[in-house]
């Protein structure tokens, strides 16, 4: 039985000045005009309060793309929400990290690409990294939470040992360590982002190592690829258990990637109230419960745990989202996770993906809708 969702995921814009080639927000990005104004949100925020929603995530895109950010951590702050911002720093200074946190912001998250300069802002696509670093001493003068996020792959983890004694310097209470997710642009780029068997089991011995030797004092949390995986991770928490995000246009969704999945209609906050959206709406009834499960999740003793998976991976790898995630090892169409695999570990030479043609359509596609200006249209 699902009584009420914990979190929203408050998508405010699709605007970013990163061109991450791990990204995993969807291809097609809602533009600038068709956003929420101030006072959707502001319902919308009202409506997760009641309906006892604890936190919400702001992120994007780049939640600071929005001018009135400000308002919308109070509003969020004002319903009764833990206000977390998850955000890439640009457009940050001093005066306006004091003007969201005397509005409430509880908690800040900082995504980092690397340790190294040049190779952080050559994958983020931007001269980023300096005032990362000069933004996250700020943070620390406010009495907030603090995360640092740092997204592994391919092309960074044979130097992990030194990218967490950069993070420690930084101060956070808290350190993610997430390796690339494959969806969205990720997945187009999955060749050059996929680490080999080496890499993973390596960095595994580095984080346990890091987790004693920090604990106490910062904690860290890892995300490891599942495509290395026995069984598939529970994808969100299950499909509308837990979470609802609404992405920049109004529209209601499980999880990020929802809108991938073909014959799914989803509810628009501007036509719905996020009640009735969470009890009453096809799409998140879908995948609830164990009904529509195939076999062998049907079956398993994992299938409250795991819940046959994710669907939107199910579907960008088999074309079919009512299927067993390839992932698991149980699956009758884990062969494609069991190739990619095969290919990632038998091409051993670290390639560059900034000359693939999926990064240039992002850098030009993001470069397209981010329109940081005082006053963007």
């Amino acid at each position: 039985m699902v009584s009420h969702p914990l979190a929203l995921i408050a998508e405010v814009t699709h605007r970013c000045p990163l061109h991450c080639v791990y990204c995993s927000n969807p291809m097609q990005l809602a533009g600038t005009q068709s956003e929420l104004s101030t006072a959707e949100w502001t319902s919308v925020f009202q409506q997760a309060g009641k309906l006892g929603m604890l936190h919400a995530h702001f992120t994007g895109g780049e939640p600071l793309a929005r001018n009135d950010l400000t308002e919308l951590i109070a509003a969020a702050r004002t319903a009764g929400l833990y206000t977390n911002l998850i955000t890439s720093g640009i457009g940050l200074n001093e005066q306006r990290l004091k003007s969201l946190v005397d509005a409430g912001l509880d908690h800040i998250q900082i995504s980092f690409q690397d340790s190294r300069e040049g190779a952080a802002n050559w994958i983020a696509g931007a001269k980023a990294h300096a005032h990362k670093i000069e933004l996250s001493g700020e943070i620390r003068k406010h009495k907030i939470a603090f995360t640092v996020n740092l997204v592994v792959h391919r092309q960074n983890l044979d130097h992990l040992e030194e990218m967490i004694a950069f993070i420690e310097q930084l101060n956070p209470e808290r350190m993610e360590i997430a390796h690339t997710q494959y969806y969205g642009w990720a997945l187009a780029n999955r060749a050059a982002l996929m680490p080999t068997r080496a890499q993973l089991e390596k960095a595994v011995a580095i984080i346990t190592d890091a987790e004693k030797r920090l604990a106490g004092r910062i904690r860290i949390d890892s995300v490891v690829p599942d495509y290395y995986a026995t069984y598939p991770k529970a994808c969100m928490g299950g499909w509308g258990r837990r979470l609802m995000l609404i992405n920049p246009s109004g529209k209601v969704l499980p999880c990020h990637a929802a809108e991938v999945l073909p014959g799914l209609s989803f509810e628009n906050v501007r036509e719905k109230t996020l009640a009735w959206i969470w009890q009453e709406s096809s799409s998140f009834q879908r995948f609830r419960g164990e009904d529509w499960m195939p076999e062998p999740c049907r079956s398993c003793d994992r299938r409250t745990e795991d819940f046959g998976g994710c669907r939107c991976q199910a579907f960008l790898l088999t074309g079919d989202a009512m299927v067993t995630d390839p992932a698991c090892s149980l699956a009758s169409s884990h062969g494609i996770v069991e190739s990619a695999v095969r290919d990632a570990n038998s091409n051993v030479e670290i390639e560059q993906p900034v000359t693939a043609t999926s990064f240039v359509q992002l850098q030009k596609l993001t470069t397209d809708v981010w329109r940081y200006r005082t006053n963007p249209e």
